[in-house]
């Protein structure tokens, strides 16, 4: 347990040390707020679904916790790089606590990450329907975080190239958030497409946020919250394998 704290403790630390990343990750979600929100605002309104900020809030979220959890792998390809993955593999502690270490600290700094999100939402005009349920979006949150945390630990005990690992990311990363219903609604949607975005493991960590926060959900929140459940664990048991399977 020691292990897995110190690891935690790390992974935090990197990420207050490193200010202009911080800076730098509001960005993106910041942008898609108010270009798309305020933008697109007007027609979501006139087609009789009420406020697009309202509906487009939670996806946003998730973005922000998606694109840090899953990119907090490549911390594995630079400690493997400079030599600090070989100390902490022939440490007297098993490999499934480390890679738990790892996972648990990225999964931490990307729900720290939504939660600055989630204030920049409320910046822009965003308002929880119910603030009791607030404790039920955190829950989704960190859900999506530990997952895509231990998918980014899995696919970055495979690789040995930082580019190749940003490469490999961003052809999964884009279509996953484009694809979730993140900034579209599911209702009325070709078969085709709702198959993929069911297939989409962000589509029910998008849905479950949404459901908790606004109300609106289409799939239903037990659902979203069995089905993320199951692919945390799913997730989590291959990301230790891989990661047990590194050579130094």
């Amino acid at each position: 347990m020691k292990a897995i704290y110190i690891l935690w403790l790390r992974q935090i630390k990197r990420y207050f040390r490193a200010k202009s990343r911080i800076v730098g990750s509001i960005g993106q979600p910041l942008l898609f707020l108010v270009a798309l929100g305020f933008g697109l605002g007007p027609m979501y309104a006139a087609s009789g679904d009420g406020s697009y900020i309202s509906f487009l809030a939670p996806g946003i979220i998730a973005m922000g916790i998606l694109f840090t959890a899953i990119f907090s792998g490549i911390q594995i390809i630079w400690d493997r790089q400079f030599g600090f993955l070989k100390e902490t593999l022939v440490a007297p502690v098993s490999r499934m606590q480390i890679m738990l270490g790892q996972t648990l600290g990225g999964a931490s700094v990307a729900l720290l990450q939504g939660v600055i999100v989630f204030c920049l939402t409320l910046i822009v005009g965003f308002r929880p329907e119910h603030w009791a349920m607030l404790p039920v979006a955190f829950a989704f949150a960190a859900a999506i975080a530990i997952l895509f945390t231990a998918l980014g630990v899995a696919i970055a005990s495979m690789l040995d190239d930082m580019q190749g690992f940003q490469l490999i990311m961003n052809f999964l990363v884009m279509p996953m958030f484009f694809l979730s219903g993140a900034l579209f609604p599911l209702k009325n949607l070709p078969s085709v497409l709702l198959t993929i975005v069911r297939i989409d493991p962000l589509s029910y960590g998008v849905d479950g946020l949404r459901a908790s926060l606004t109300g609106i959900t289409q799939m239903g929140l037990g659902y979203d919250a069995l089905i993320l459940t199951i692919l945390t664990i799913l997730f989590l048991s291959i990301g230790s394998y891989l990661f047990s399977k590194i050579e130094i």
